[in-house]
């Protein structure tokens, strides 16, 4: 991004207001002096011990109500719960919980009115897919289909010469039977359905698509390619100069484009149709202010560059993944995906919503711990058997929070909600914060 000369002028005019050029200098160079002690770790049996725990609450300057805030009776009680979840840990953090509901799914494995806890700070949206959740129970309900799923992982062999690359892909090309044994060997319940390969060069990225049964499977795939990559290494009959377990062409935890070339997690469609009273009654809008809103929206999507054309996947799905234990950094990629609004007869409004990388699990990770275990078992998708289904409830929320956030920008009630629901009445508390 280019910066005009007058704003550098102004920046570092406010930065020498009140310190000399030497003093910046000496503030920015690094230095070794004085270093402040590790974070104690402890073995791998003791790191999350109640001694190994105090140790490190030894290094911070803080209050005693701090200390308590994050490390309280109940905590220090089921430390031992997040030894797998968490290193150098010293306690938890606690966020409000709202529920978003009913929300009717007509599903091929989700079926029935969901509740969905969402945890977020964020005034104003559990309320917000809350109305939306409605006005699809209302039309009778969403239909909803998780299609495909699949988790990959990206090695890359770098050889010497394209010569080098050929002898590969040519013994490549005959173990493909093998790779897939091996993989099988490394976890009951992933398989790799489909290896692939892309050619930049003298470099080989082997792409590799596993099945993850009901864990999200980041884990669980690099595990199994590692193996893969070590049996290559022992077995080709050409050594790669060098080599790395992933090469940034799985799509991993970001937003690319991949999104719509492959799947990762699980594939995910949610679709309703609302008709005329359901969308003056109860969002408070029209078919047609909605068309027109989703119309303008969609070409600012496209002009600021947005990686498929939705309103705000990432709110719902972020609040939803911290509540129920999933990895909150896959939001990235989850929160990609494609909003449709077309015209139904009389008035009515056709919805529907595709997400491509639904990464979720209802098994492994932090889906065991004790709060987030509690939020998948209020809506019946904790455990084996449930990740398909926790993949639909996840696109029909998603809906739900595209009708409403759309609704209510489309009737010039967006600004009043967020007012009225963040702010409170006017010299309350938070006054201050306007």
């Amino acid at each position: 991004m280019a910066i005009d000369l007058r704003s550098v002028r102004n920046y570092f005019g406010r930065l020498l207001a009140d310190r000399t050029e030497e003093e910046i200098e000496q503030a920015l160079t690094p230095s070794r002096e004085d270093i402040s002690p590790h974070v104690p770790r402890g073995d791998a049996m003791s790191q999350i011990s109640p001694e190994a725990v105090d140790q490190r609450w030894e290094l911070l300057d803080v209050e005693a109500r701090s200390r308590e805030s994050l490390l309280d009776a109940m905590t220090r009680e089921q430390m031992g719960v997040y030894s797998k979840n968490i290193e150098n840990f010293i306690g938890t953090v606690k966020l409000p919980i709202g529920l978003a509901g009913p929300l009717r799914v007509r599903g091929l494995y989700a079926q029935g009115d969901y509740y969905a806890p969402l945890a977020t700070t964020e005034a104003a949206l559990v309320a917000s897919y809350t109305r939306g959740a409605q006005a699809i129970t209302l039309a009778g309900g969403c239909t909803t289909a998780m299609f495909w799923e699949g988790v990959t992982r990206a090695p890359v062999f770098a050889f010497d010469t394209l010569i080098d690359v050929g002898k590969f892909l040519l013994w490549a090309g005959g173990h493909e039977e093998t790779f897939r044994n091996i993989a099988a060997s490394t976890t009951r319940h992933g398989e790799l359905i489909r290896t692939r390969f892309n050619l930049e060069g003298n470099h080989v990225y082997l792409i590799f698509e596993y099945s993850t049964g009901d864990a999200a499977g980041q884990n669980m795939v690099t595990i199994a390619t590692e193996a893969i990559c070590r049996f290559i290494l022992e077995h080709t009959p050409v050594r790669p100069a060098y080599w790395f377990v992933e090469a940034n062409l799985s799509g991993d935890k970001k937003a690319s484009h991949l999104s719509f070339q492959n799947v990762r997690g699980r594939k995910a469609t949610a679709e309703v149709t609302l008709e005329h009273d359901i969308l003056k009654g109860h969002l408070k809008s029209s078919a047609r202010r909605m068309l027109d809103f989703y119309r303008v929206s969609s070409i600012g999507g496209v002009m600021s560059g947005n990686i498929g054309i939705q309103g705000h996947y990432s709110n719902g799905m972020a609040a939803l993944y911290i509540a129920c234990g999933q990895d909150a950094a896959c939001v990235a990629e989850s929160a990609v995906g494609v909003t449709r609004f077309e015209p139904a007869g009389d008035g009515g409004l056709y919805a529907a919503v595709t997400l491509p990388n639904v990464i979720v699990g209802t098994v492994g990770g932090g889906t065991g711990l004790p709060s987030q275990n509690a939020c998948l078992e209020m809506m019946n998708l904790a455990g084996p058997g449930k990740a398909a289904a926790f993949a639909e409830v996840c696109a029909a929320l998603v809906l739900a929070g595209e009708l409403s956030i759309i609704a209510a920008l489309s009737a010039g009630h967006f600004t009043h909600a967020h007012q009225s629901l963040a702010r409170g009445p006017a010299g309350g508390t938070d006054a201050g914060a306007r």
